[in-house]
């Protein structure tokens, strides 16, 4: 019995993610990446996505898995809402990189409607301290808002997929609406 105990306690630490150590505040690493967007190759380059508008930045561990595929949908979902506030988004991987075209384009996940990008090695999860304690080979499921000027606007870890997009549109919608009128 004890041993079923022990098993479950570990097995639950495994999944679970690192906290983030980026904190509202600090400055975002830049980085450029390869990727795709309805199965096209792209390069995301994070310093010229914030020319645009705050990023939703969001890790996620490997494409093709149940809760990967759940949160990409809801994000797909969620662009347009994004997008009216001027918002980008973009999903970071380090697990299941040779899915990852297939990923962007399906009509049950990305949707085509925002870029995924490789991350291989998990360097740029490492930038972030986004990586899963127990496997940080992956990525783990992590999303910060980035403000146009690089600073870090809002942080969320939890191995859940399904409030990753309302934390983010919550971070979003204050963060613009502290922004002066034009």
């Amino acid at each position: 019995m004890h041993r079923i105990a022990l098993a479950a306690a570990l097995a639950a630490f495994a999944a679970t993610p690192a906290l983030a150590a980026l904190k509202p505040g600090d400055k975002a690493p830049d980085f450029t990446a390869q990727g795709y967007q309805a199965g096209k190759p792209i390069t995301f380059s994070l310093a010229e996505a914030r020319k645009k508008g705050p990023v939703v930045l969001y890790f996620f561990p490997a494409a093709e898995t149940a809760g990967c595929n759940l949160e990409a949908r809801l994000f797909a979902e969620a662009t347009d809402a994004f997008k009216a506030q001027g918002a980008t988004v973009i999903g970071v991987t380090a697990g299941n990189l040779d899915k990852l075209a297939s990923f962007s384009a399906d009509t049950e996940k990305c949707s085509g409607k925002f870029p995924v990008a490789a991350d291989p090695s998990a360097k740029i999860a490492g930038l972030y301290d986004a990586k899963m304690s127990l496997r940080p080979d992956w990525s783990s499921r992590t999303s910060y808002v980035i403000s146009p000027s690089g600073q870090i606007v809002h942080a969320y870890s939890d191995l859940k997929a399904n409030d990753h997009v309302t934390e983010t549109m919550g971070a979003v919608k204050a963060w613009r609406a502290k922004q002066p009128k034009k």
